[in-house]
């Protein structure tokens, strides 16, 4: 019990330093322009200059921020958009997130509970733990969480890798669901990228 506490303390102690640093990046990105120039903020993370390069990292980004959920996700999926366009955004917000699903989905399968312990809060784990109490149930909500914007892809993942849902349905509903809610995200920031040409 004490190692769990430990772990969640650590979690969002990580969570707060990371938040600082995002916050420390916007004041930098600001103050060198890159809010308002895509030419400066594609030239800093090398989307010109190092064009398969550049799709890894944010590849490895995207599910780092699934399996270990420090990192917004939200903020990711934007930072896809913004850098990549609404198209190759979308390619690669919607590959890697499915990916990161998949490994979060057979990561909760293999360790169980005692990943979800550590990985999600107390209050987390019994807001969405109830969802399991019913099989079918738990399939169809799933399905509309993933369906709509912010779900929480990294809990709801590990929580079906603890239920008896098989990995070809998780699949299929992660393949067929996770498209519009990747697309609200793309047609939302697609201004952004208009803006600042």
């Amino acid at each position: 019990m004490e190692n769990k506490i430990k772990t969640h303390k650590i979690i969002a102690w990580a969570s707060y330093l990371v938040l600082a640093i995002i916050i420390a990046l916007g004041v930098y990105l600001w103050y060198i322009g890159a809010f308002t120039h895509i030419e400066v903020l594609r030239r800093i993370v090398g989307v010109d200059t190092h064009p398969i390069l550049a799709p890894i990292i944010f590849f490895i980004l995207q599910i780092i921020q699934i399996i270990i959920p420090i990192i917004p996700g939200s903020l990711i999926l934007s930072a896809g958009v913004v850098l990549f366009g609404p198209w190759m955004g979308f390619v690669y917000n919607y590959t890697s997130i499915v990916l990161g699903s998949i490994l979060a989905f057979m990561l909760g399968r293999y360790f169980g509970h005692k990943l979800l312990k550590h990985l999600v809060s107390p209050e987390k784990q019994m807001k969405y733990l109830k969802w399991l109490d019913d099989e079918k149930r738990f399939a169809k909500i799933f399905f509309l969480a993933i369906l709509l914007p912010g779900a929480p892809d990294d809990i709801l993942s590990m929580m079906a890798g603890l239920s008896k849902m098989t990995p070809r349905t998780f699949i299929i509903i992660m393949i067929v669901g996770k498209p519009l809610s990747i697309a609200a995200y793309s047609g939302l920031f697609r201004f952004i990228e208009n803006f600042w040409h």
